[in-house]
């Protein structure tokens, strides 16, 4: 008798690159050795200069530098990083979930 799992309608994290989150997640370690874990958390005016981080490293991918030359960490990892910060502030800003403790 086969088993039953009823899980048709819940997210599906399987579906993620997960090559490219590690990515991600380098970059993320990469800014807490250089700046401190959860240091975007408090940087002023984060939206408007994390966009602007954003943008720069998608411009620099668009004009064919893939690799950013400081971390050696690809440019579009670097912009996911800044975007996931936005989203981050944005669902904050609207109540729409708890950020992480910045316990360690």
């Amino acid at each position: 008798m086969a088993g039953i799992k009823f899980d048709a309608d819940k997210p599906r994290w399987d579906l993620l690159p997960w090559a490219e989150m590690e990515d991600v997640v380098q970059v993320l370690t990469f800014g807490a050795k250089k700046y401190g874990a959860y240091n975007w958390r408090s940087v002023p005016q984060a939206q408007e200069r994390y966009f602007s981080a954003a943008l720069r490293h998608i411009t620099a991918w668009k004009s064919g530098e893939i690799i950013d030359p400081e971390s050696g960490l690809p440019h579009l990892s670097h912009a996911i990083s800044s975007l996931l910060f936005l989203d981050n502030f944005d669902g904050e800003d609207h109540g729409l979930f708890n950020s992480y403790a910045e316990d360690s």
